[in-house]
């Protein structure tokens, strides 16, 4: 089973500093069938002013990803941590029993744009983390690259989950295949470009969902598409 989510369906805010787009209910939306899906809550895509971004605040019991799209992010947080994260490195933050953190556009001449991702942790009360890593946009193409994984492994960000988070480009003419496991989801978002993934047509921050579907696969036409892909419990 898989449904479509067109980009234009997702509830948008423009705060003038901030302009975001949420595919799942967050801060002041709420909609009773899009609460999550699987373990994962919250895809915030967001635009932020030069110089601007969120002020120290708390989190709890949730792994919290950030993958810039353009643009530095500067994160600090009350464990020491001060990292600057731009496109081709990918944050983790592990909230835990409690963390508080601010962010923020670290230009004062350029928009950023960053999506963040919330997916509830295996267990509360964790203790709090963070992580930034970086990866090869080279092997990107006309695969799914792993960023971030249960483990850790081979340079990708851990998180305390099961499932895993991928990046991946397509060029024309090209086909990528996932096989997907019983009992596991898939949640795929184009970020850029266009593409066929069995049988619906997507186009720019249009994502799937899909569970029951033994087959994922991806075909693009003349056009290279560029898309987030997560294997879900």
């Amino acid at each position: 089973m898989i449904k479509l989510f067109p980009a234009n369906e997702r509830n948008s805010v423009d705060l003038g500093w901030l302009r975001s787009a949420r595919s799942f209910s967050f801060g002041d939306y709420f909609d009773q069938d899009n609460y999550g899906f699987g373990v994962m809550r919250v895809l915030n895509d967001d635009v932020i002013a030069p110089g601007r971004g969120f002020g120290a605040h708390p989190h709890s019991d949730m792994e919290i990803v950030t993958i810039p799209l353009a643009g530095r992010i500067k994160h600090e947080d009350n464990l020491g941590n001060i990292e600057v994260t731009s496109a081709g490195e990918v944050q983790r933050m592990t909230a835990g029993s409690g963390i508080i953190h601010a962010e923020y556009n670290d230009s004062d001449t350029d928009e950023g744009q960053f999506f963040q991702l919330w997916f509830m942790p295996r267990e509360k009360g964790l203790e709090p983390s963070y992580e930034m890593v970086s990866y090869d946009n080279d092997k990107l193409t006309n695969a799914f690259v792993p960023i971030v994984t249960p483990d850790g492994a081979n340079g990708t960000a851990s998180i305390h989950q099961d499932l895993t988070i991928y990046l991946g480009r397509l060029e024309p003419g090209k086909k990528l295949y996932h096989n997907q496991q019983p009992g596991r989801r898939v949640f795929a978002m184009v970020i850029e470009g266009s593409v066929d993934i069995n049988g619906f047509s997507m186009g720019p921050k249009d994502s799937i969902r899909a569970q029951f579907e033994p087959d994922i696969l991806l075909r693009t036409g003349e056009e290279s598409v560029f898309v987030l892909f997560i294997d879900l419990p």
